[in-house]
């Protein structure tokens, strides 16, 4: 089925010639005539096998939003859990959904998985407004563990498979090729209570991808892992956004959010306080600061300060010096490195932008209305 996108691109393309209602023995197009239905169906089977198509593709993928949500607000009792809140997610990105506990991530969450439905404003799955049928093309791992303890892991994932409308021989298929992958054949007969917290989880991934859904949406994925299954467990997040998957992320590890987002959204106290892609929102938020590392003496370094920076950091290894500056009023990179050429050899000069984690504190607070101290 063509998503709107593309059928409007298509019809912008009919509207702007007019064309036969048939191909004619050479192939030539009678411009007298307008387009038939047939021939717009004709002209569209062409017309994806072009390249032209192809880079149609990628442009939409890049620059169409493939989940929207649009003024979302919602309300439990008289608890405000979402106000107002719009997000955008681009086709075959990760999008980071991110928090302080209470802020509204879940109750968003469970508007898109059709939980809970919200008290106003429009949910958008690839440019359709959400459906129930759109159930089946999302995949959602939640941070509190569904599995049923008493059935056997083989037994659960095959039933949870078929309920995302999988046959049981493209289930097994896909299971033997995920058990192999994870290197877990012997759990297939064990039941999941006799499965360790780190387990469990790598079962309910699998079930959760294993219909390859369009929209994958994982919170705190991470949780219950030692580093070694967590790095696992993030390649294989990787690998499906390089395949095409569209990825909601939701974690306070802002560690994990700066290796694998594109885009973010902070939610806080049910409100949208900042959203963006990571390198730009790390451009907005910096704060002059830079790292030299010189070989020479720091006291002469320390002499020649001036009015123009300040001293954030030292550290000393034999007569490798490496000082963490901020740079002050006007001055420039250029200057700064003109006056450290004075107090000896330069080795390394770099900006310091802040980490996710940073940012996170900073934005929370200033909303939140605490005092921010530079440092």
């Amino acid at each position: 089925m063509i998503d709107l996108s593309t059928a409007a691109f298509f019809l912008l393309i009919g509207h702007s010639f007019t064309a036969s209602t048939r191909f004619e023995d050479k192939g030539k197009i009678d411009l007298k005539q307008p387009w038939s239905a047939e021939f717009q169906l004709d002209f569209f089977s062409i017309f994806v096998k072009t390249k032209f198509y192809k880079v149609w593709s990628k442009i939409k993928r890049k620059y169409m939003h493939f989940f929207e949500t649009q003024h979302i607000v919602k309300k439990y009792a008289n608890q405000l859990a979402l106000n107002d809140v719009s997000i955008s997610v681009s086709q075959g990105t990760v999008f980071g959904l991110l928090g302080p506990n209470g802020a509204g991530k879940t109750s968003l969450i469970r508007i898109i998985n059709q939980i809970t439905a919200p008290d106003s404003g429009e949910v958008f799955f690839d440019g359709r407004k959400l459906e129930a049928s759109h159930v089946r093309k999302i995949g959602y791992l939640p941070e509190e563990r569904g599995l049923y303890k008493k059935m056997y892991v083989g037994e659960q994932a095959l039933y949870l498979a078929q309920l995302k409308g999988m046959s049981r021989g493209d289930a097994l298929k896909k299971l033997k090729y995920w058990f192999d992958k994870f290197e877990i054949h012997s759990w297939w007969d064990r039941k999941v209570e006799e499965l360790s917290k780190g387990m469990q989880q790598k079962i309910q991934f699998i079930i959760t991808v294993l219909h390859e859904p369009e929209l994958l949406i994982f919170d705190e994925p991470f949780s219950g892992f030692d580093p070694i299954n967590a790095n696992l467990l993030k390649e294989e997040i990787l690998n499906l956004k390089a395949k095409g998957a569209t990825i909601i992320f939701s974690t306070h590890n802002m560690s994990s959010v700066e290796e694998i987002c594109d885009n973010i959204a902070l939610i806080n106290k049910s409100e949208k306080i900042l959203d963006g892609q990571i390198s730009e929102i790390k451009e907005r938020y910096k704060q002059n600061l830079y790292e030299v590392c010189f070989k020479g003496s720091f006291n002469k370094f320390q002499a020649s300060m001036t009015a123009s920076y300040e001293i954030i950091s030292i550290s000393q290894f034999d007569k490798q010096v490496k000082v963490g500056v901020r740079l002050l009023g006007e001055t420039s990179t250029n200057d700064f490195l003109a006056s450290m050429l004075q107090c000896g050899e330069v080795s390394s000069f770099k900006e310091i932008l802040p980490s996710m984690n940073e940012i996170f504190i900073r934005v929370v607070d200033q909303w939140n209305g605490n005092t921010i101290i530079n440092n």
